[in-house]
């Protein structure tokens, strides 16, 4: 079986939930999380490195691919295999956002719903409907006022919840989200 075939069969949807709500392009931000994404009874665990439109997850769970690169400029993600030296290249959507820009994009309804304290950080926390496609998704959203980022994010029916921890507000290398010199290709 291919190596990144697994991955798609052993959560793939940890690395790829990330990319799936439209977001405005204009919003900039540059950071270093712990990001915490449960998928049912599953937790994937990794560090999170963001600078504008790109962002690299190192994954710290057991799984065929070590890191991913998303690059939105490039209209490209790579997924690298370190013990194999190997990547694969897959399109990203240009319109696919991350969840820790202000919207969500395709909000229809945004209603505050509390404020609490998470990670130690002052949150308000909102209960927001995105179109998708032909329906409505429910998400809710801890969102830092300090420092401008959600802390969490979750779809109302249970189904994920991603959560930053540890967020550092710093300047991220560009070198960070360029693909190693020394790793080939997978396949033919």
């Amino acid at each position: 079986m291919n190596l990144f075939r697994s991955l798609i069969l052993d959560g793939f949807l940890a690395i790829l939930f990330t990319v799936v709500i439209p977001a405005p392009s204009a919003w900039s931000v540059e950071f270093v999380a712990d990001q915490l994404t449960q998928i049912g009874d599953r937790t994937y665990r990794g560090s999170l490195f963001c600078k504008d439109d790109r962002w690299r997850i190192e994954h710290n769970s057991p799984g065929s691919v070590d890191v991913t690169i998303v690059r939105k400029d490039k209209g490209l993600m790579w997924l690298l295999s370190a013990r194999l030296k190997q990547f694969q290249t897959l399109p990203v959507d240009q319109d696919a956002g991350l969840f820790f820009h202000p919207t969500l994009g395709n909000e229809i309804v945004r209603e505050v719903i509390g404020a609490e304290t998470l990670d130690g950080h002052p949150v308000t926390v909102s209960q927001i409907t995105v179109r998708e496609g032909e329906q409505n998704t429910v998400y809710y959203q801890w969102w830092a006022n300090d420092l401008q980022l959600p802390l969490r994010v979750a779809r109302r029916d249970g189904a994920w919840i991603l959560q930053f921890k540890n967020v550092r507000l710093r300047s991220v290398s560009a070198q960070m989200f360029e693909l190693p010199l020394n790793y080939r290709p997978t396949g033919p």
